[in-house]
C-alpha cells in the first residue's frame, strides 16, 4: 500500500518507520525542512520552532512508550540509549518517605526513558532517512486532499505547493494546529468530531546542566512534580546530563506575569527546599520557554457513526491532546502508530472496515486517557479558582469504591501498593479506571489519607513567599 504520511512530528516519524517496516510505501511529507543535526546538542539548540512549542517542553518516555519501543523499534530503543537517553528504573522515582523501597515483581515494566524531546526527535530522524520505504518530501506544504466523490468521499492522495502525490491511505500527523476539517470540507465530506475540555495552565521551562555528579540531592532520571494548590511546578531528568525545570500556573492568574524573567522564575523554584537544592547543582542553558492557549481533545473521523471519508487517518496530536504535565503525548502517538500498523495487516476488505476497526481502538485505548485528563483537570482547576479567586468550593464527588487520581497521587509517597497503582496510570500500562476502582488500591489509598491527609507531600511556599519571589527582576 501506498501511504502518504503529512507531518514529521514524532507521530509522523514513528508511523513512517513502522509503516515502512511493515511494507508499505511511505512518503513523508512536512512544510519544514527536516534537517538532521549532527549530535544531540545541535539538534537542541536549532530545537524550537513557534509552530511546534512542544518540543522544548518537558517530556518524558512513558512506560507504555517505553515497552512499545522495544518491542517494535528495539534499534530505535538501542539508538536512544546511545545518544544518552537515560533508563529509568521505577526506584529513581520512590521518595524517601516510602516505607518500603524494595523491587517487588513487576517493576520492570514501569521503568522510565528521561530524555529531551529534541533527542528523541533526533534519534528518530535520523532512523527515518536511513529507513527503506520511506520516501522523504520536506519544505512541501500540503494544502488539501485529493478524493474521489460519494458519500463519504474516497481520499485518494494530497494536494501540495508542488503538485498532487497519489496514495492508497493518508494519514494526518499535523498535530494540534491540524486543518483537517477544511480540507475535509473541500471534498464535501463531514467535519469530525471534536470534543474539548479546558487545561487551564500556561508552561514556562528552562533547561539545565548538571554542574556535579556528587553529592546531588538525588537521582538525576528523578521526576519531581507537585501539584501545589496555587501552581504547578516540577524538574525532569533529561539525557547527557540535563534537567528541565517547570512552573506552570493557571491561565488567568495574573500575579505570574513576571515569570518570564530568570530571577523570579528561580525565586519561585527557591521557595521550595526540593527545587533549591536541585538549582545548587545546575546551570541554565536555555531561555525560559513559554507555551499556552493547551486544551484536553478528542477526535474522531466519525460523523453520525460514519466515517468522514475512506482513505484517510490520523493520529498524534490531530487525535488526541492531553495536559503535558502528565506526558501521554509521546505514548499515544506511538499507541496510534503501533495501531494503525496492526490494523492495516488485518484483513479489511472494505475502506469503512478499516476506519471502523481504527476507530474501535481509538474508543477503547485512546479515549480512555482523554477523558481521564479532563477529569484531572477540572478538579485540580476547579480547588485553584477557589484557593486564588475565592471561587465557590468544588463539590465532593467522593465515592466509596472509587479513587480520584489527586486522591492516588497525594497517597503515593507513603504507601508502596498506592505508589505502585499511581505509575501504573502515569505510566499508561493500565487503564485508569482500572486503577481507581481496584479494591485494595481503594482501602490502601482512603487509609493512607486518613492517617496523613490529603495535602500534596513537599512544603508549599505561603502566599507572602510566592508574592516575593515573582516581585524578583534580573536588573534588582
Amino acid at each position: 500500500m501506498r501511504i502518504a504520511v503529512v507531518g514529521g512530528s514524532a507521530a509522523g516519524l514513528f508511523a513512517s518507520l513502522l509503516l515502512a517496516r511493515a511494507g508499505h510505501d511511505v512518503v513523508l511529507l512536512d512544510k519544514d525542512v527536516l534537517d538532521t543535526a549532527h549530535d544531540a546538542e545541535a539538534a537542541a539548540e536549532s530545537a524550537f520552532r513557534p509552530a511546534a512549542p512542544q518540543i522544548v517542553q518537558p517530556h518524558v518516555v512513558l512506560s507504555l512508550c517505553r515497552e512499545l519501543l522495544l518491542d517494535r523499534l528495539p534499534d530505535v530503543y538501542a539508538s536512544l540509549i546511545a545518544a544518552g537517553v537515560v533508563e529509568a528504573p521505577l526506584s529513581t522515582q520512590m521518595p524517601p518517605s516510602l516505607p518500603d523501597r524494595s523491587t517487588w515483581p513487576g517493576d520492570e515494566r514501569l521503568a522510565l526513558l528521561m530524555t529531551r524531546r529534541s533527542t528523541l526527535d533526533w534519534v528518530l530522524r535520523r532512523a527515518v532517512a536511513a529507513q527503506a520505504g520511506v520516501a522523504i518530501r520536506d519544505g512541501n506544504q500540503v494544502t488539501g486532499l485529493v478524493a474521489k466523490p460519494g458519500r463519504p468521499p474516497h481520499v485518494t492522495g494530497v494536494r501540495t505547493d508542488d503538485g498532487e502525490i497519489m496514495a492508497d491511505l493518508v494519514v494526518d500527523t499535523t498535530g494540534r494546529r491540524s486543518t483537517l476539517d477544511r480540507w475535509l470540507s473541500a471534498i464535501d465530506a463531514r467535519p469530525t468530531s471534536m470534543s474539548a475540555a479546558e487545561c487551564g495552565l500556561a508552561y514556562y521551562s528552562r533547561h539545565y546542566r548538571l554542574q556535579t555528579t556528587t553529592d546531588l540531592p538525588g537521582p538525576t532520571a528523578a521526576r519531581i512534580v507537585a501539584g501545589l494548590d496555587e501552581f504547578t511546578v516540577g524538574i525532569w531528568g533529561e539525557d547527557n546530563a540535563t534537567m528541565v525545570c517547570l512552573v506552570a500556573p493557571m491561565v488567568d492568574d495574573k500575579r505570574f506575569r513576571t515569570i518570564r524573567d530568570p530571577a523570579a522564575f528561580t525565586a519561585v523554584l527557591r521557595t521550595m527546599a526540593i527545587y533549591a537544592d536541585w538549582l545548587d547543582v545546575l546551570e541554565p542553558i536555555t531561555p525560559i520557554y513559554p507555551m499556552g492557549g493547551l486544551h484536553n481533545t478528542l477526535r474522531t473521523l466519525l460523523s453520525d457513526d460514519a466515517p468522514v471519508a475512506h482513505g484517510l487517518h490520523a493520529i498524534g496530536d490531530t487525535v488526541c491532546t492531553t495536559n503535558p504535565t502528565l506526558g501521554r503525548g509521546l505514548s499515544l502517538a506511538l499507541r496510534e502508530a503501533v495501531d494503525l500498523v496492526d490494523v492495516l495487516d488485518t484483513d479489511h476488505r472494505h475502506p469503512g472496515e478499516l476506519a471502523m476497526a481504527l476507530h474501535e481502538r481509538l474508543e477503547s485505548r485512546i479515549a480512555p486517557f482523554y477523558l481521564d485528563q479532563a477529569e484531572i483537570d477540572a478538579e485540580r482547576l476547579a480547588h485553584m479558582r477557589h484557593t486564588i479567586f475565592d471561587a465557590p468550593a468544588p463539590e465532593a464527588t467522593d465515592r466509596a469504591d472509587r479513587v480520584t487520581y489527586g486522591q492516588l497521587r497525594n497517597a503515593a509517597p507513603f504507601d508502596p501498593t498506592v505508589f505502585r497503582a499511581f505509575w501504573k496510570v502515569m505510566g499508561m500500562v493500565t487503564l485508569p479506571e482500572t486503577v481507581y476502582t481496584d479494591p485494595a488500591v481503594v482501602a490502601r489509598t482512603r487509609e493512607v489519607i486518613r492517617t496523613r491527609g490529603g495535602g500534596p507531600p513537599i512544603a508549599q511556599p505561603s502566599r507572602e513567599q510566592l508574592l516575593a519571589a515573582l516581585e524578583q527582576t534580573s536588573g534588582a
